[in-house]
């Protein structure tokens, strides 16, 4: 795999996203969504993933030899939950020789909701603890105003929060009420899915770069999973 593959208009991508408590599978072409669909049982993520590629391929009247490339969401998110979805990404680029692009889930979440042209979006990780980042959304290109990052809500209160920031996003609607009294708006998401967000990335950022090695890609965690983490006490 190089990182001199582009995507043009007329490619069908397959995207994927179980990072958080709603999985999403997804299939475009060029800015067209042509099939989707949510996978709402959290803890069957693992079990549903595969009959929902079979799903919404079927509904797009295409197949897996058709795509020209899988985009999977890199995390943060759930530590198992975004195994899931890479595991799959990473076997089926692998088996059909295509491309993989792997983009953070928040910047699809973000993509994914309509709430202003700065989108600061939060991922539950339980407790008062977080995942962050926030982003320009203009007509095109998104750009980053604040990388992703873990850590608790005050922190990410206390930190640099872009003018004009729209709070959004799971853990943004589950702590409305303390972003709200820090003088922040916070707006529900419109319920798009993370798979959609990723594919409006790529058809703004067609010439985003893939995975260099799939086989050898590891998501972004952000921090440790649970049991890394008692293991280095």
């Amino acid at each position: 795999m190089t990182d001199s593959a582009s995507l043009g208009e007329q490619d069908v991508l397959l995207a994927l996203d179980t990072s958080g408590r709603v999985g999403s599978v997804a299939v475009g072409k060029g800015p067209a969504v042509l099939a989707q669909v949510s996978l709402t049982e959290h803890r069957e993520h693992a079990a549903r993933l595969i009959p929902a590629i079979d799903a919404v391929l079927s509904e797009a009247s295409t197949s897996l030899g058709d795509l020209a490339g899988i985009v999977v969401g890199e995390g943060p998110g759930s530590f198992t939950g975004v195994r899931v979805a890479a595991a799959t990404a990473k076997g089926l680029a692998h088996a059909l020789g295509i491309p993989l692009w792997a983009i953070s889930s928040l910047t699809a979440a973000a993509l994914a909701s309509e709430v202003g042209p700065v989108r600061y979006v939060l991922f539950d990780a339980r407790g008062d603890r977080v995942y962050g980042a926030c982003y320009g959304v203009g007509t095109v290109a998104v750009q980053e105003l604040v990388a992703p990052h873990g850590g608790t809500l005050r922190d990410a209160l206390a930190g640099d929060v872009p003018p004009g920031a729209v709070f959004t996003g799971e853990a943004a609607e589950l702590h409305m009420a303390a972003i709200e009294a820090a003088g922040f708006p916070v707006e529900a998401a419109q319920g798009e899915l993370l798979a959609v967000g990723l594919l409006r990335y790529l058809t703004r950022h067609m010439d985003a770069s893939p995975v260099l090695d799939p086989s050898s890609w590891e998501p972004a965690y952000i921090r440790a999973s649970s049991a890394e983490r008692l293991w280095s006490k």
